[in-house]
């Protein structure tokens, strides 16, 4: 009885004390960021681009961050679903969309009812960077250049089936038929991945695609670039002309990333998140690494990314209408 109430005299006397040291730390918790692990959501599956990249970012940024990036596909939809989870995430700095333009400037303008609106909806943080494409085709397509796969297409009309791992793949491709006036049939799939193990099978012929799903197989003779849709050469393709030497015009649309949280993120989190995304870009062994797959990093204000995404929403706008994409 003696040592109960010992015991129970003793649990008095250490409770205050317990309790003085437990709310300072609750409170300076609430204070940090970030608190937790920070998510990445991505719009194209595993081995994707947007995977390679987001983890090459994210590994730096754990850095100075202190806490893990962990970065979480979630494809398909043209990005939607990976857009609709970042836009329903709570506002606290702990979830991004690693997107693209396919959520960015394609779903609003396909869509007859977007799933939201990506200017109101969610708070930019900073662009990215932009993505180098090849048109790449299987071996037993017979054309070595470009002009001479615009000359077997219209020799033979809707025999040649395309693959499309993402929007700008799908509507490039499309642009790219309507301005030489010939016909592939398009076949889309969720991601990049899917797509080259039906190229690299020869189910499908051609390809407008990353240097990350193609760069090996075309070294390796698995696959024959016949151009990049960039304006100039491609270091790591550096035999393989650029669309103007392959006798085309320049692409009105582009490959391209930026980083945004959901709508009222607090200033100081995206300013936060900012400021350490564009040390992590500027890095000259993250421009390398994501060099090495075509991607040239670039980052900007949380204002510049707002008002780029703005003017995609029209750019976009008219290369759909342009390659003949109708809204869904």
């Amino acid at each position: 009885m003696h040592r109960g109430l010992f015991a129970l005299l003793a649990m008095a006397l250490l409770l205050p004390q317990a309790v003085s040291y437990a709310q300072p730390a609750a409170k300076a918790a609430g204070q940090a960021y970030p608190a937790r692990p920070i998510r990445f959501i991505i719009s194209f599956g595993p081995g994707s681009a947007s995977d390679v990249l987001a983890r090459i970012t994210g590994q730096e940024l754990s850095q100075s961050l202190g806490q893990p990036i962990i970065v979480i596909p979630k494809p398909g939809a043209d990005g939607a679903i990976s857009a609709v989870e970042v836009m329903r995430a709570t506002a606290d700095g702990h979830t991004f969309l690693y997107g693209t333009n396919s959520a960015y400037a394609v779903v609003p303008n396909i869509r007859r009812e977007p799933p939201y609106n990506v200017l109101t909806d969610f708070t930019p943080v900073t662009f990215i960077g932009e993505n180098t494409f090849f048109i790449v085709v299987h071996p037993s397509v017979p054309a070595k250049t470009l002009n001479e796969l615009i000359a077997h297409a219209k020799a033979k009309p809707d025999v040649l089936y395309f693959a499309a791992g993402n929007t700008y793949a799908l509507v490039s491709t499309h642009l790219f038929s309507a301005i030489n006036g010939i016909k592939m049939v398009s076949v889309p799939y969720r991601s990049e991945p899917e797509a080259m193990t039906d190229l690299l099978s020869g189910r499908v012929s051609v390809m407008n695609s990353t240097a990350t799903s193609v760069l090996t197989h075309v070294r390796e003779g698995r696959l024959r670039a016949l151009a990049t849709t960039l304006h100039v050469r491609s270091p790591l393709m550096p035999d393989v002309p650029s669309f103007p030497e392959a006798g085309q015009q320049k692409f009105p649309i582009g490959p391209w990333f930026g980083l945004v949280g959901p709508a009222g993120l607090p200033s100081a989190i995206v300013a936060r998140m900012n400021k350490e995304m564009v040390a992590v870009l500027d890095k000259p062994s993250v421009k390398e690494a994501k060099l090495k797959h075509g991607f040239v990093a670039r980052s900007s204000t949380p204002q510049a990314l707002a008002a780029y995404m703005k003017d995609q929403l029209e750019v976009w706008k008219s290369a759909l209408k342009a390659a003949g994409i109708p809204q869904q």
